[in-house]
């Protein structure tokens, strides 16, 4: 913005208007962080669950009007995603992957070397969670390899994939049932693992309870457990970690 005051293509009153805004904007009830980008990395993320169409087209609006980078919005209903995309149609069609949209995802440039992500799931019934991370982590500036279906009951379907492992610089493992593939990814490389327990499972499995306490009790050494269906905390743990590496 001070480059374009300098240039003369925004003019001063207009700087101001916009620094008005920052650090945050009160948008109804909800406080749009515009500065948590500055501080993170990583700008604000919206969670759909408990807010209304109306809130959700509000909040959009405003990052993708005032903000700058990816805007992101997780967990949406059928009404959120139908309201939100009819608001704001003058900003072109979001990417969509399960219940996960993103606008103004970064352009990544194949020919420059970048770390290698991969997203694995155990089985497609764990892919909404998977897919929020992949999603995610693309807004982030990153070009994950998605691998799905690879979980415990056959793991000679994972094996197929054992050198993208091995080379892999990072790696987020949704896994549901008894929750045990990160911990045969953990013994097959030494990259940083992220566990994802998945609500998918039968009686026992507690709606990811027993898949949590499995990730947390792995006796592959190191690896780091999110919350329980948290794709995203997953995807901005694994950002977090590659922003420190570089």
């Amino acid at each position: 913005m001070l480059t374009d005051v300098r240039s003369g293509a925004v003019s001063p009153d207009e700087a101001v208007a916009h620094l008005r805004r920052l650090p945050f904007t009160e948008v109804g009830d909800a406080l749009v962080d515009h500065h948590r980008a500055l501080r993170t990395g990583a700008p604000e993320a919206i969670y759909g669950p408990g807010k209304s169409p109306q809130h959700c087209v509000d909040i959009v609006g405003e990052l993708l009007a005032n903000g700058s980078g990816p805007v992101i919005l997780t967990r949406v209903i059928p009404a959120q995603r139908e309201a939100v995309l009819s608001a704001h149609a003058s900003y072109g069609m979001p990417e969509e992957a399960s219940n996960t949209m993103a606008w103004r995802l970064p352009t990544i440039d194949a020919s420059r070397p970048a770390p290698r992500v991969l997203a694995i799931s155990a089985g497609t019934s764990d892919v909404p969670v998977l897919d929020e991370c992949v999603l995610t982590l693309r807004a982030y500036g990153y070009a994950p390899q998605r691998i799905v279906d690879v979980g415990v009951a056959g793991l000679h379907r994972l094996l197929v994939h054992i050198d993208a492992i091995q080379n892999a610089d990072a790696i987020v493992c949704a896994a549901g049932m008894e929750g045990a593939l990160p911990s045969v990814i953990g013994g097959l490389t030494g990259a940083p693992i992220v566990a994802v327990p998945t609500s998918v499972g039968y009686g026992s499995s507690l709606e990811g309870i027993t898949a949590l306490l499995a990730m947390h009790s792995s006796c592959a050494s190191g690896i780091a457990v999110v919350g329980i269906d948290n794709g995203f905390g997953a995807a901005c743990a694994i950002a977090r970690m590659l922003r420190s590496a570089a």
